[in-house]
């Protein structure tokens, strides 16, 4: 299982940014995804997730500012990520889930697989 995100960066507040993930050496379509974040001195906590059809559920701080998509042709995950707030700034990483189904709850047990992460820098 290979997962690598790009697309993190330096933005201002109120900017965007959209990160990918690209997934390999697995059935990419048969498994639910999800992005997670780690701020420094802070733990990692779930961002937004998606069911390997599509079905996607977000942390209360991102709704309506984050979007979880994916492309099973592709084999790639997606977060685009608008209206960014400075505390949105963290090292964002690219998850995959236990099986198609997706928890109900974002939480780092329900996911086996991680990438490297990719840093999101918001500035005031």
């Amino acid at each position: 299982v290979q997962l690598v995100e790009s697309g993190g960066g330096s933005v201002q507040s109120g900017g965007s940014l959209r990160l990918s993930c690209a997934a390999s050496g697995f059935t990419f379509n048969s498994y639910a995804m999800a992005w997670f974040r780690q701020a420094p001195g802070k733990e990692r906590e779930g961002v937004a997730g998606i069911s390997s059809g599509g079905s996607a559920i977000y942390a209360d701080s991102v709704k309506g500012r984050f979007t979880i998509s994916r492309d099973n042709a592709k084999n790639t995950l997606y977060l685009e990520m608008n209206s960014l707030k400075p505390e949105d700034t963290a090292i964002y990483y690219c998850a995959r889930g236990n099986s198609w189904f997706l928890p109900r709850f974002l939480t780092a047990e329900n996911y086996n697989s991680w990438g490297q992460g990719t840093q999101v820098t918001v500035s005031s």
